[in-house]
């Protein structure tokens, strides 16, 4: 195995991250892959909130603050929960309720598979 684990994204999230501007877009991508090859990224913190284990991607550009909450805890992928722009200081009601749902379908997803 090459050691670089596969991303799964969760719902809307690739389309939400396609959305992005480029710059943004280019940093995320980035970041996610030194998150594929067990590397934490330059700029993230923990949001246990959502759920054990995941965390988010922080990127500030002219064109606003992005976040991109995975969970890479998990030997078989990394799963791209939610992709979006942060208008405020704190993380919305909404985006933390997007995230949650997703990391609870992933949890059940892998309970099915065992």
């Amino acid at each position: 195995m090459s050691g670089e684990k596969e991303i799964r994204w969760v719902g809307s999230a690739y389309y939400d991250l396609l959305a992005f501007p480029e710059d943004p877009r280019r940093s995320a991508g980035f970041q996610l892959g030194k998150v594929q090859v067990g590397l934490d990224p330059d700029d993230w913190k923990p949001f246990d909130d959502v759920g054990p284990g995941t965390k988010e991607i922080r990127i500030r550009e002219a064109s606003g603050i992005y976040r991109v909450m995975y969970v890479a805890k998990f030997e078989e992928a990394v799963y791209v929960l939610h992709c979006f722009q942060k208008k405020t200081q704190a993380t919305s009601k909404q985006d933390k309720v997007i995230a949650e749902a997703r990391y609870r379908a992933v949890v059940n997803a892998r309970k099915g598979q065992k």
